[in-house]
């Protein structure tokens, strides 16, 4: 029967162990460490911060989210209707803006007296509650291959498709999936 060794012993055990030895293993390990965090927030997943109040109650000013970068990147992902996209601000490339997905390229998008339609049926909007909602109308307009409609959910204080029309796809660079700050609203964004 094998003898059982205290991790003291199993260094002693080793020759030419030394600790300088154990101080490269230990560089090594936080080595990869620090290049895995590097390549999931440049790749994958980037920290940004809200700022503004037009994605409220889903998003509120100053809070801190992470955004996928890779699924859209890389055709992993489709965009789809709902989905918290970031992107380039059309008028000045420089600054990024978040909003929901409401039309995708082919759709038919109307909005009559706050009403959102989509290929002529009323959009369900449980993320916009009515102290949210606006009575701006829109006219039908098909949405272009290559572009996308979107709205902030707090219709009444949102600049977004309605003012300035639609988002590129190119411009888009991101979705947003999880708050990490506040703590007490961690969790993945819906």
């Amino acid at each position: 029967m094998p003898e059982e060794m205290e991790p003291e012993d199993i260094d002693k055990a080793q020759p030419g162990r030394s600790p300088f030895s154990g101080m490269l293993s230990l560089m090594r390990d936080v080595a990869v460490s620090v290049v895995l965090a590097v390549v999931l927030i440049v790749f994958i997943y980037q920290p940004v911060k809200v700022e503004g109040t037009s994605m409220m109650p889903s998003l509120v000013d100053q809070e801190r989210i992470f955004i996928n970068k890779f699924t859209y990147r890389f055709g992993i992902g489709d965009i789809e209707r709902g989905d918290l996209v970031v992107f380039w601000f059309p008028m000045d490339r420089s600054k990024s803006y978040i909003k929901r997905v409401i039309g995708l390229p082919g759709d038919i998008v109307r909005i009559d007296d706050g009403q959102v339609f989509v290929n002529r049926r009323p959009l369900d909007e449980p993320y916009v509650p009515a102290e949210y909602r606006d009575h701006q109308s829109y006219p039908e307009t098909q949405v272009p291959r290559g572009k996308y409609f979107v709205l902030g959910d707090h219709r009444s204080s949102s600049n977004d498709s309605r003012s300035w029309g639609m988002v590129d796809r190119e411009f888009v660079y991101g979705k947003a999936v999880f708050v990490y700050w506040p703590l007490d609203k961690m969790g993945r964004v819906h």
